[in-house]
């Protein structure tokens, strides 16, 4: 039997110190608010996962494989469960509170979603070109996502999207033909922004099928155009799609200004925050914006802020070191370690960290509409706490035993 490599400390020290980074953060954002409870919470939350983490890092390596469909119908039996059972926050019901403790199904929904995925496309029998068995890979993976709109829960659905077209792509199915089927929706969806932005995506999608092909075909402007048509579609009837408080997020993100005192207010006074903090930071629970609550419920969406005002742009980057470091060491364990189920499950936790990481800080500074993504492994949450520590953990595991990875 061959020797298994030691824990792997690029995986261990980047998530510990987003941990602890987030901790303080709370810690700091709750202070004096008698919220405080939320930290210990967090705390409490931490612990529990370095339990879990230590039950997947030593446990057989092909447990979480041969178990994915398993995790699979827990998962959406969960989602299905918060649209009967849960409880509605901020215009969404995306919470099941059970005893002291409440937890959002689609952060597990998330992980097993990978694991199917992952599992189905690395099956010798399964050929992702054939039209029957990309069908069953989108029915695994757009299950999840409709019962998460239905919630509705617009900005978690969001971040499903880039690791199902990632693992598909590296399951070898053809990125040109995934362009033609993703471009449509994703025309669709500007429909909720101004005109130029419409006309600037159709654009902009229209080259990029133009140079995927090197010349141009009539197909490829049947399928801008069409998605044209349902982006002017959903333009004109969006206050009848869109809920009221997404309305308000798209309004707020193209002019801030449009209601400073209402729905701008949050992502006006993050960037206060941030820029306020300096190179090296107000200090310690010593950020004005933080200390003095500018931002309702920082602990969440808009912790960022929290850390940038308090430690700078010093603690700011040493936070992004952080995330890259562990993406950084996830690809290259992808690279490392030549088993497709393990290739796939990776590919997947990366491209899901890194697309909330982009939009939480996008939207803190502005770049993108607030949708509600948690900073990984910082925001206030135990489900996305719990679940990207399981994630590492699984991490941890293959890298420990990639040189039997070869079943």
């Amino acid at each position: 039997m061959e020797k298994q490599t030691k824990l792997d400390p690029w995986l261990l020290v980047p998530m510990a110190g987003l941990i602890v980074l987030g901790l303080m953060a709370i810690y700091s954002a709750t202070n004096g608010t008698g919220e405080t409870a939320l930290f210990y919470r967090q705390l409490a939350w931490g612990i529990i996962g370095i339990i879990v983490v230590a039950f997947v890092y030593f446990n057989d390596v092909r447990f979480m494989r041969d178990n994915a469909y398993i995790f699979y119908a827990i998962g959406v039996f969960l989602l299905i469960v918060v649209l009967i059972f849960g409880k509605k926050i901020a215009g969404q019901t995306s919470w099941v509170r059970i005893g002291f403790f409440s937890f959002q199904p689609s952060e597990i929904a998330k992980m097993a979603t990978i694991l199917a995925l992952s599992r189905f496309l690395s099956d010798d029998e399964t050929d992702i070109r054939s039209i029957p068995h990309l069908l069953i890979a989108l029915g695994i993976s757009f299950i999840p996502v409709i019962l998460i709109m239905l919630q509705p829960d617009m900005g978690t659905m969001l971040t499903f999207l880039p690791f199902i077209a990632l693992m598909i792509i590296m399951a070898g199915f053809d990125v040109y033909i995934l362009m033609l089927i993703f471009f449509p929706f994703l025309l669709m969806v500007s429909g909720f922004f101004n005109i130029y932005f419409i006309v600037g995506l159709a654009l902009v999608l229209f080259a990029a099928l133009w140079i995927q092909r090197k010349k141009f075909q009539i197909h490829q402007l049947f399928i801008v155009g069409s998605g044209l048509a349902a982006s002017l579609f959903t333009h004109r009837f969006a206050g009848e799609i869109l809920k009221p408080h997404q309305m308000q997020r798209i309004q707020t993100f193209l002019d801030p200004m449009s209601d400073p005192q209402g729905a701008g207010y949050n992502a006006l006074q993050a960037k206060i925050a941030i820029s306020s903090g300096g190179f090296f930071g107000k200090g310690f629970l010593e950020g004005t914006q933080t200390q003095l609550r500018f931002i309702p419920a920082q602990w969440t969406d808009f912790i960022f802020c929290v850390i940038a005002e308090e430690l700078g742009f010093i603690g700011a980057s040493l936070l992004m070191a952080l995330y890259l470091t562990l993406i950084l060491r996830l690809i290259w364990a992808i690279f490392s370690i030549k088993n497709k189920f393990v290739e796939l499950t990776l590919a997947g936790f990366v491209s899901l960290l890194f697309i909330h990481v982009v939009i939480n800080i996008g939207m803190t500074i502005g770049l993108i509409p607030v949708i509600g993504v948690p900073l990984p492994f910082v925001s206030y949450g135990g489900s996305s706490l719990l679940g990207n520590m399981i994630m590492v953990g699984l991490a941890l595991n293959f890298v420990r035993n990639k040189r039997s990875l070869g079943y």
